[in-house]
């Protein structure tokens, strides 16, 4: 968990916020405490904070955090933590007022990416929004939290740097608590190396409990796999997630936006078609039906949002104004696909919909 440079991040006017709420007790939590044992311990909360960030010494788990927001001014604040995941939408709140809002955030080592670095223990957070302002905040073990757990690659993953964002990245604002996101997404991955790396699925597997999701995005990479063994794949990962009372879900693969002439994206570079004419979103949508696996097909989603901006308009959405990449997505872009994904999460009723964040 990246500690921020305090000193920059003092130019953001929180100090009477901060001052003027009361502080909690310190839970002084080692590498090996439980979250029954942290448990016991009152909150912790705003003597971990500074003006625009705080850092929890916590040891990996999964945690309840609420917040209070607001200040004497009117205020409008969007949290972030860890490997600059998305936490909480920005929220405004009127001068003088106070608006509390929860959420429920996945602590673990590697941070980031599985195969990244390690970073700092502990939760860190860090405010933004156009004028953010907090007025309390409480972070307790979550008890009950549902973890929705993530198999993919670069265009799913906790990005580490600007520009560059995942929709996974992106996807723990729109869900309340009760509902975390483990982000285990790897760039560069494919279906073989994903089940190949002791640090990828070998590592994911055991953390399953029964009732979490398990959302399995990996066809990018997958440019040499012929389809037999891309389908075995599947399979293989679909299994091992139900041997553990996962609940596994099969996830088409965002579109690259490669343009036809007439404006379409009828291609097989746009729709992860392979140089040895594997068509990846027709082999996860079989495997889906003949493994009665939920499907989000959010190839055919992205599809129709990137050809119904355009040329021009959909450049927004991926890096080509930054890097003339037109695979992986802008912040903007990932947040927008990670919303899509939230809507099917609700409508196949994956999720019951007062646990996540509209609009």
């Amino acid at each position: 968990m990246r500690r921020f440079n305090l000193a920059l991040l003092a130019t953001v006017a929180l100090s009477t916020a901060l001052t003027a709420a009361p502080a909690h007790a310190t839970v002084h939590a080692t590498a090996h405490a439980t979250a029954e044992e942290q448990g016991r311990h009152r909150p912790l909360g705003l003597e971990n904070c500074t003006a625009g960030a705080c850092h929890f010494d916590v040891p990996a788990g999964t945690y309840d955090v609420k917040v209070l927001l607001g200040g004497d001014a009117g205020s409008s604040t969007s949290i972030s933590g860890e490997t600059r995941r998305s936490l909480l939408p920005e929220t405004a709140a009127a001068a003088g007022e106070r608006v509390a809002r929860s959420f429920t955030v996945n602590v673990r080592v590697p941070e980031g990416e599985p195969t990244g670095a390690e970073g700092t223990p502990g939760l860190d957070l860090v405010l933004g929004g156009s004028a953010p302002a907090l007025a309390g905040i409480q972070v307790t073990p979550a008890r009950h939290a549902r973890q929705i757990f993530l198999v993919g690659d670069s265009t799913v993953c906790d990005q580490p740097g600007d520009p560059y964002s995942g929709w996974g990245q992106q996807l723990p604002q729109y869900l309340r608590k009760g509902l975390s996101v483990a982000n285990y997404a790897d760039s560069g991955e494919s279906t073989v190396t994903y089940l190949s790396n002791p640090q990828l699925f070998a590592a994911v597997q055991p953390l399953i409990h029964p009732g979490d999701l398990v959302l399995v995005q990996l066809a990018h990479n997958d440019k040499t796999t012929d389809e037999a063994t891309y389908r075995t794949n599947l399979e293989t990962l679909v299994a091992g997630i139900r041997e553990k009372g996962g609940e596994p879900v099969l996830v088409t693969p965002i579109v690259r936006r490669w343009f036809n002439s007439d404006g379409t994206l009828n291609n097989n570079t746009a729709l992860l078609v392979n140089g040895l004419g594997v068509d990846h979103p027709a082999v996860i949508r079989s495997v889906a039906a003949a493994q009665d696996v939920p499907l989000i097909d959010l190839t055919a989603k992205t599809k129709a949002l990137v050809e119904s901006l355009g040329v021009e308009g959909s450049k927004s959405i991926y890096l080509y104004n930054e890097k003339r990449d037109n695979t992986h997505t802008s912040v903007h872009g990932a947040t927008v696909y990670a919303g899509l994904v939230r809507d099917e999460l609700v409508a196949q009723h994956l999720v019951p919909e007062g646990r996540v964040r509209v609009g």
